[in-house]
């Protein structure tokens, strides 16, 4: 077992009284599988007529010895008084007793392991999603979606019913299979050899199959995250797959990964179903050997014929737990594939360290400050922005224009800490934004983005997001300084109305103003646009600039535009270019200079 498994353990701690019922009832499950065996014996002796009678109880029964003969000097007084049947039925009765309680602490073993097993996996999962929040999102460019999707679901489903599932066998056949052996090894230990010599080559076998199973695994496991990848893609593409009539193409290729998978598949699941069989073969090939040599030592006089047939039931005892256990260890085998890949998440980089000496506003401004900031998204790639200084004041407004691949939207994204420059610092109100805690930093900022982010839930939900302690007066008067408090009205439910799946029940210019309410209810210092009504009608744009006008008041903002119409009230504009600053000024002085900016506008006025 590796790493990963032992790290898997540890998420036990956090139900130790569950897992203590579960180890005692397998302990007392083994306890009355090890006394099932020798019952057998008396039974045996009464039929065949071969009991010797006990005519006195021993002096103590304190001892293994001393229960043995209690139990046959009471065996052959009620044999003396009532005859063999009744021996026979109190024997019997003994047998089904010991069998009951064997099973009904093994369902309690089962019992007090599943809130384990599905604790753990909620754990992983809650875990998964907690790591997926504070990630960056430079992780998120580098991996599919889909992929992380698949470790999310399939890779935490293959982790329960390959290895949680069989928890039971893990710990409980080896303690079923250490009382069976207990009573070989007292009955014969020249017999038990042959049981160790099956184990050992057993382990042998199953230890060279289960490392192949690990690494196919783990191929399972991508090709799946792949299946989820392109499933994911094509349902967020699907306009543009019919316009373009790329249907066949799309199929093909999910086709393509759906047979790769299933052949990988196929192949793992042939190795792991190999698990049982070879071991029940193994078990016969030793009862074989022991039916043989046994009976030798019977025909010499070595071994009673009873105890020879109840050692045989003991064998029985542990090449059952022995192919439960080597069938559980394949199917941890097989597991620890999807285990490694949610180990790989849960173990990535989050790369927006905190500083560990934290420093906090004692009263805020609101004035940002670039010195001189210089990023790129990989080592390997051109700088994105180079040299960056700009300072914004207090409820200034400035407004970054520049061709697509300028620098615009990474110059903002670096402000919340999305991601850090390489060189440069950025700072507000004179502090690094990097003494400054996360939580902190974001909470004075609001983002109107140029694709409007809703979630599948109603337009109320939506507006307030965290803050659900908030009034909804507060929530209607934002609504309405978005001028959306019309729309809304007039839905079916009004601001119980559920958006759908990314607000697809709701116009651009709609879900734009739910946005621009999300930001006024929150109240935020520091304002930032991306391309806001890039994508608008002009009734639309119209409208949604009026709430836009109406929430930078008094505020610091930082907007990100194409339409150039929409910023001449900024109060100053900054012109990018390959990631500098190459202009800055008011809409009318850069006009007159005759540079990048005026090209640009007279290209959209024309």
């Amino acid at each position: 077992m590796n790493r990963s498994f032992w790290q898997l353990l540890g998420y036990l701690r956090n139900y130790k009284l569950l897992l203590g019922f579960n180890i005692l009832s397998n302990v007392l499950t083994a306890v009355f599988t090890a006394l099932s065996i020798p019952l057998l014996v008396p039974f045996l002796e009464i039929l065949f007529d071969r009991s010797e009678p006990v005519l006195s109880p021993p002096e103590q029964i304190f001892s293994v010895e001393g229960i043995v003969q209690y139990a046959q000097y009471y065996l052959s007084q009620q044999i003396a008084e009532n005859g063999k049947g009744d021996a026979l039925a109190i024997v019997c009765l003994g047998i089904l007793l010991v069998f009951f309680s064997k099973n009904l602490f093994r369902y309690g073993a089962l019992f007090f392991m599943a809130p384990v097993r599905n604790g753990i996996i909620r754990d992983l999962r809650q875990q998964l999603f907690a790591k997926i929040l504070i990630l960056p999102l430079s992780f998120f460019s580098e991996e599919k979606k889909g992929d992380l999707l698949s470790r999310m679901t399939a890779d935490v489903q293959e982790v329960e019913s390959s290895i949680l599932n069989v928890f039971e066998s893990i710990f409980r056949e080896p303690i079923v299979i250490a009382g069976a052996l207990g009573f070989m090894v007292y009955v014969s230990p020249e017999l038990t050899v042959f049981v160790f010599g099956l184990l050992f080559f057993t382990g042998i076998v199953i230890g060279g199959i289960g490392r192949t199973l690990k690494k196919s695994s783990s191929k399972v496991q991508e090709y799946l995250g792949n299946l989820v990848s392109i499933v994911e893609e094509t349902l967020g593409g699907l306009r543009i797959i019919k316009a373009f009539g790329a249907e066949t193409y799309t199929q093909e290729k999910f086709g393509a990964e759906n047979n790769q998978y299933r052949r990988l598949l196929t192949r793992l699941l042939w190795r792991r179903d190999l698990a049982s069989p070879l071991s029940e073969f193994m078990g016969i090939g030793t009862v074989s050997l022991l039916l043989w040599y046994g009976s030798r030592q019977v025909f010499n006089g070595g071994l009673e014929a009873e105890t020879f047939l109840t050692f045989i039931f003991a064998f029985y005892n542990v090449i059952d737990p022995a192919k439960s256990f080597s069938k559980a260890f394949y199917n941890v085998q097989k597991g620890m594939g999807a285990l490694k890949r949610i180990e790989t998440l849960l173990e990535s980089d989050e790369k927006i360290p905190e500083s560990n000496n934290l420093k906090s506003w004692t009263n805020f401004q609101g004035n940002i400050a670039f010195h001189n900031v210089s990023f790129r998204y990989r080592p390997d790639q051109p700088k994105v922005l180079d040299g960056v200084t700009l300072n914004i004041p207090h409820g200034h407004t400035l407004a970054l224009v520049g061709a697509s691949g300028a620098g615009k939207s990474t110059l903002v994204d670096l402000l919340p800490r999305f991601y850090d420059p390489q060189e440069g610092q950025i700072s507000i109100d004179g502090i690094a934004i990097k003494d400054l805690s996360l939580r902190e930093l974001r909470s004075k900022m609001g983002m109107v983005s140029q694709d409007a982010i809703l979630f599948n839930d109603t337009i109320y939900n939506n507006i307030v997001l965290e803050n659900t302690s908030i009034a909804h007066e507060q929530v209607v008067a934002a609504a309405q300084a978005a001028n959306a408090h019309d729309f809304i009205t007039q839905m079916p439910d009004g601001y119980q109305t559920n958006v759908g799946d990314r607000g697809s029940k709701l116009s651009g210019g709609q879900k734009q103003r739910i946005t621009i309410a999300r930001a006024l209810l929150k109240n935020p210092p520091i304002l930032i646009f991306d391309e806001a009504t890039s994508a608008l009608d002009a009734e639309s744009e119209k409208l949604v600039q009026e709430a836009l006008l109406r929430l930078m008041k008094n505020r610091t903002s930082i907007i990100i535009a194409h339409r150039l119409s929409t910023i001449q009230h900024a109060d100053e504009i900054a012109v990018l270019n390959k990631g500098q600053i190459v202009e800055r000024g008011t809409h009318e002085a850069l006009l007159k200079i005759n540079g990048h900016y005026k090209k640009l506008f007279e290209l959209q006025a024309f």
